[in-house]
């Protein structure tokens, strides 16, 4: 077979069915190896997108983006009938839940299916997205078998789960190692062949159902460590102390322990609706998962306590939750990306609009989203308004926080629980009144995000609680934590930023 003799892909002919965060890059990583890529996607306007780089892509796939439209190894369809005319196909469609939280698999199934009724014999099938185990089989081995063609003798079907972390540099496609597991030896051979230039290295496994269960253990490991991350952060609370102090302080153990941060939720692709594909396979055949339930419930329910939080702080200020004027500090599931999906910000939105209060919120890179009670667009002028209360759900690089730095600054509740505001010097600690810049202040009533007003500013009662860290070493590493790069956050489903402020939201896979 042509995979497994040339050892690359050039000259070959790649069809990527379904062009969002997974597959773009990918169709990008196969082009920039020399392949020519047919791009096959359902929705027109993404096509658009693509095509005049409208699209939310690090730099460094932009410019890739750029060569590949440039030049003429790169098309763009709506049809899928264009799979008949590559030497190997990749299916990369989103896998979301329902309302129920069980696997929504209507894109996933037809996509499956149009591959199959234009698959050729020779032809490889890779499927990537994440799903229950036994969906290679389920939708593509015996479909394929019922069509007269048999895996790993006249077609060749494999499974390599995605690992995109959006928005990370440090954990793009060609630094991650993929797992490749194939429907025999033939298929899991050509599959690594045809994956190398989109890897730092290929690990081959038994069969693709260990693939599949491989990527539903990593991401249900991440949600079990967001949930309780949430849990261990209010607990410190509870006894007076400053969680990220705590979280560096374990993760200076060399093995045995990897920190997780708290946050507002769990959001993204990845890590809100991954781990329920789990569940939902376990609950058909009657077997538990009590500590993975609990972490999703746990994790889903992370949202409507922060607004629970966030209105009892309004109220301790004697500001009535009808027409409060809150703002959203970034509403994306995570730092650097446009991506809305699952996002905390969402919910934190509507409960409180649900209160009566007047919510707005700030993220350049979201021009705007959709609530029950109407749309909201970005406010790119924050400081020139008065509020009532400001939320750091997810800081952007671009953001510029120095306005709640200032004395007359409004209060300020981090969902995030770092100890000090991003961007802020030494001197701005986790210790009420620290910096006339406006440092944090620790709050131990309901254990959910950290709250603060500058030294002097009108919300002095929030100084009476207990700090969240005192002294010149607690203001530190509390501070510390902006530089640092943390396995993973509770606004994070994906993997898979190199900061405090948006680690851990696979969704990153």
């Amino acid at each position: 077979m042509k995979f497994i003799a040339q050892r690359d892909v050039t000259g070959l002919t790649v069809a990527v069915v379904g062009l969002g965060y997974v597959g773009l890059p990918t169709a990008l990583a196969l082009t920039d190896a020399g392949a020519t890529v047919i791009g096959i996607d359902c929705d027109p306007a993404r096509l658009r997108a693509i095509a005049t780089g409208e699209v939310d892509l690090l730099p460094l796939h932009h410019a890739q983006l750029a060569c590949a439209t440039a030049g003429d190894g790169f098309r763009l369809t709506t049809d899928a009938a264009a799979v008949g005319a590559a030497d190997a196909v990749i299916i990369c469609v989103p896998t979301p839940v329902d309302a129920r939280r069980e696997p929504d698999l209507t894109a996933l199934a037809a996509a499956c299916a149009s591959v199959v009724e234009h698959t050729v014999p020779g032809q490889l099938v890779v499927l990537t997205s994440t799903s229950y185990v036994g969906t290679t089989r389920d939708l593509l081995v015996e479909p394929l078998r019922a069509r007269g063609l048999s895996a790993d003798e006249d077609v060749y079907v494999a499974f390599a789960p995605e690992r995109i972390d959006p928005g990370n540099e440090r954990h793009t496609p060609e630094r991650t190692p993929r797992l490749v597991g194939g429907a025999g030896p033939h298929s899991t051979r050509a599959a690594a062949a045809l994956l190398a230039p989109t890897a730092s290295a290929i690990r081959t496994v038994a069969d693709p159902e260990t693939a599949e269960m491989a990527k539903l253990w990593e991401n249900t490991y991440r949600a079990v460590n967001i949930a309780l991350a949430n849990e261990l952060a209010d607990a410190c609370h509870a006894l007076g102390l400053a969680p990220v102090p705590v979280i560096e302080a374990a993760a200076t153990k060399p093995y045995g322990f990897m920190p997780f941060y708290p946050g507002p939720g769990v959001g993204g692709h990845c890590i809100p609706c991954d781990p329920h594909y789990l569940l939902w396979q376990l609950g058909r055949i009657r077997q538990q998962a009590p500590v993975v339930a609990t972490a999703l419930a746990a994790n889903g329910g992370r949202p409507a306590r922060i607004t629970e939080r966030a209105l009892d702080l309004l109220a301790r200020s004697a500001v009535p939750a009808r027409d409060a004027r809150v703002l959203l500090m970034g509403v994306a599931y995570k730092e650097g990306v446009a991506d809305v999906r699952e996002s905390p910000a969402l919910e934190i939105l509507g409960g409180l609009a649900a209160a009566g209060a007047r919510v707005a919120y700030c993220d350049p890179m979201v021009p705007s989203v959709t609530l029950e009670t109407g749309v909201l667009h970005h406010v790119p002028d924050p400081h020139t308004r008065p509020w009532d209360l400001v939320v750091l759900h997810t800081v952007h690089p671009v953001h510029d926080l120095t306005w709640l730095r200032t004395a007359d600054a409004p209060p300020v509740l981090d969902t995030r629980q770092r100890g000090t505001l991003p961007g802020a010097g030494a001197g701005a600690g986790a210790g009420a009144g620290a910096d006339a810049g406006g440092g944090i202040v620790g709050a131990r009533a309901g254990g959910v995000g950290t709250v603060g007003r500058a030294a002097g500013g009108p919300a002095r009662r929030a100084a009476a609680e207990p700090s969240a860290g005192t002294g010149a070493d607690a203001v530190g590493r509390a501070g510390s934590a902006a530089a640092g790069a943390p396995a993973g956050s509770g606004a994070d489903a994906g993997s898979r930023t190199g900061s405090a402020a948006a680690a851990g939201a696979e969704a990153a896979a």
